[in-house]
């Protein structure tokens, strides 16, 4: 039922943002030089947040999901449309955000990187609460500094999956490819409902996207990752999350040094696994 409503309500919204008088402001160029709308990521903000909220197993964990959904989509369309500035394009990466911190100057992606940590943070604080996730009752005993760490832990992976997709949104249909292979799985148990509304609404734009019809951006991507990532900190106790938390860390360290796209294209698998569905011409 989640999956069906995070569809249907995703592709409703991309229609209306699409007719809004905001709509021209939201066009961009994509790698192939074709005009694409970025309507499709704050779609996919709404619809899989309300989705997610909806299939969570308690208050909680519904409140967790609007908040990180949201929250990373609503600072990653900030950057997509300030962060489009010419004088904003010099920063590249998080390093290149961090030196014009250090300069004095703060950029639109630095602004992404605080609002979705801000986002995770309050995300796990609900999840922390929640005693339909993982280790609540291990929790009830803890001291306060037990407990903030678990909330930094579920911080972290929210945040670190947020960015993880947002990596991925190099090329049509990548980020939407990722978020469904990474959610489908977790899309069952107690928790399922907050990833099958992620699912549901990625699947939901698939279409558009490979079609090049549409851009996630960083909205779409970033709100789709902190969604997936509060299925993982709700599934998972301290080891586990501090474990995603180390493969996530490694994964973002790495993209500072290499390129995925080039990764993708020198492993025939994911090469292949890339292109499906994608246009040609």
């Amino acid at each position: 039922m989640a999956a069906a409503l995070g569809a249907a309500g995703t592709r409703y919204a991309l229609r209306e943002i699409r007719t809004a008088p905001v709509a021209p402001a939201l066009e961009r160029t994509n790698f192939r030089g074709r005009t694409v709308t970025l309507a499709a990521g704050p779609a996919l903000a709404v619809g899989a947040s309300a989705a997610g909220a909806l299939g969570a197993p308690s208050v909680p964990a519904g409140a967790a999901a609007l908040v990180a959904g949201l929250g990373a989509g609503a600072v990653g369309l900030y950057d997509d449309v300030v962060g489009n500035r010419p004088e904003q394009k010099a920063a590249k990466g998080f390093a290149g955000h961090l030196a014009a911190l250090r300069e004095g100057r703060v950029t639109a992606g630095m602004v992404k990187v605080a609002g979705v940590g801000a986002a995770g943070l309050a995300a796990a604080v609900l999840l922390v609460a929640d005693p339909t996730v993982a280790g609540h009752r291990r929790r009830q005993g803890q001291g306060a500094l037990g407990r903030t760490v678990d909330v930094l832990l579920g911080a972290g992976v929210v945040a670190g999956t947020a960015n993880l997709l947002n990596l991925l949104d190099l090329r049509p249909g990548r980020a939407l490819k990722s978020g469904v292979l990474l959610g489908a799985p977790l899309a069952r148990g107690p928790h399922g409902g907050l990833a099958a509304g992620a699912v549901g609404a990625a699947s939901g734009l698939l279409d558009e996207d490979l079609g090049e019809r549409v851009m996630v951006g960083d909205s779409g991507a970033n709100a789709l990752g902190a969604l997936l990532g509060v299925t993982l900190a709700a599934r998972s106790g301290p080891v586990g999350r501090a474990a995603v938390l180390a493969v996530l860390a490694g994964l973002t360290a790495a993209s500072e040094k290499v390129s995925f796209t080039q990764v993708i294209q020198r492993t025939p698998v994911l090469r292949e696994l890339d292109a499906v569905g994608r246009r040609s011409d």
